[in-house]
């Protein structure tokens, strides 16, 4: 009879011969299309996760954040801080608390122009673009515009896209695409308010 440590040996050994298959087969490097969508927390979070990560690699980073202009948030505050990142912040809030599509039209376009310079200038190892999904699900920019943009980025350029609702049309562009659930949210089930470092 086979012992737990024997069959967890050789489980072990079958998952590092594929890990080693794997990376044995993974030989270039890229810039990533990545883009964080789903109803769930956690899209900008994961996005800022990999900037820390950037800027511990002592590479340039690009931040546009879209929709969240009104809002304090500490990101900006500590990774605008940072020497190794650029960070634009544009938007009037929620679009619910706006009330003015003219105005969010024309706010989205300038911070799609901050982004376009970016991306332009071969400056950053990665540009991260927090809430465009928001922005191009209420069609504030066109489409077809933002992927072109996104399509002619250097080749070792990483540009992330967060939001609800990420359009068919990039996910199918990206090289790398999650969706975070929802399965409980503590503002729906239990009414508590956002709170300092889990939404700001």
């Amino acid at each position: 009879m086979k012992t737990d440590s024997e069959s967890h040996l050789r489980m072990t050994q079958r998952r590092r011969e594929g890990h080693e298959k794997k990376q044995a087969a993974a030989t270039t490097e890229k810039g990533l299309l990545i883009v964080h969508t789903g109803n769930g927390k956690g899209k900008s979070t994961a996005a800022f996760g990999m900037a820390v990560r950037m800027l511990g690699h002592d590479q340039r980073i690009g931040v546009v954040q879209f929709i969240k202009g009104a809002l304090h948030t500490s990101e900006r505050d500590f990774l605008g801080s940072h020497a190794r990142c650029d960070f634009v912040t544009m938007g009037d809030g929620y679009t619910w608390n706006t009330q003015n599509r003219d105005a969010d039209i024309a706010t989205a376009r300038k911070g799609w122009q901050a982004a376009v310079d970016m991306i332009g200038s071969g400056n950053y190892k990665m540009v991260i673009l927090d809430e465009l999904n928001t922005v191009l699900k209420y069609k504030y920019l066109p489409l077809e515009e933002v992927l072109g943009v996104l399509g002619a980025r250097g080749e070792m350029q990483h540009v992330v896209v967060t939001g609800r609702h990420a359009p068919d049309e990039l996910i199918e562009a990206a090289d790398l695409v999650t969706e975070m659930r929802l399965v409980k949210h503590p503002y729906r089930e239990q009414g508590v308010k956002a709170q300092q470092g889990i939404e700001f």
